[in-house]
């Protein structure tokens, strides 16, 4: 996909694979005769109502930013645009979405605030996506998770 599409995506998440018991689980239950397209055949019960939805987003949207986090996110984002090892940093959109997604970090967190470690636990999965690594940092073997922690080590972290 092209950057501007990849940037629509909220996060990129790493999926192992899994442990050899659960991959053993599995086997045992394909013997058994389960199929994953009969799932849609399955009454689900709501786990939550569209209303409850509204109402969370509208309370991750009332966690406060003080200026000094928020300086500390734009100074990651501006940050990736100088990695000698890029060649694409964050996006303005990418930084709209951390603000947003460390606003959901610090509610899940049951906080009315967010702290500088919302900020920098939600860094790998947002940026992985979003950041593109030069050729020769790909030959020197140079991963982008390792680019998105020297990036949390390096800009100061307000106090």
């Amino acid at each position: 996909m092209p950057e501007a599409q990849l940037d629509r995506f909220l996060f990129k998440l790493v999926v192992t694979y899994p442990g050899k018991a659960a991959e053993q689980q599995m086997l045992h239950n394909s013997l058994s005769g389960f199929e994953p397209r009969n799932l849609q055949q399955m009454p689900l019960d709501s786990v939550i109502t569209v209303d409850q939805v509204l109402e969370t987003r509208q309370q991750v949207r009332r966690i406060r930013w003080e200026a000094p986090v928020l300086d500390y996110l734009l100074e990651l984002v501006m940050a990736t645009r100088q990695q000698t090892e890029l060649m694409l940093g964050a996006s303005p959109r990418a930084a709209v979405n951390w603000l947003r997604a460390a606003q959901a970090h610090a509610w899940l967190s049951e906080r009315e605030f967010v702290i500088p470690d919302d900020v920098k636990a939600i860094a790998p999965p947002l940026l992985r996506h979003r950041l593109l690594l030069k050729p020769e940092a790909q030959l020197d073997g140079v991963s982008i998770d390792q680019v998105i922690e020297t990036l949390l080590t390096r800009v100061p972290v307000p106090r």
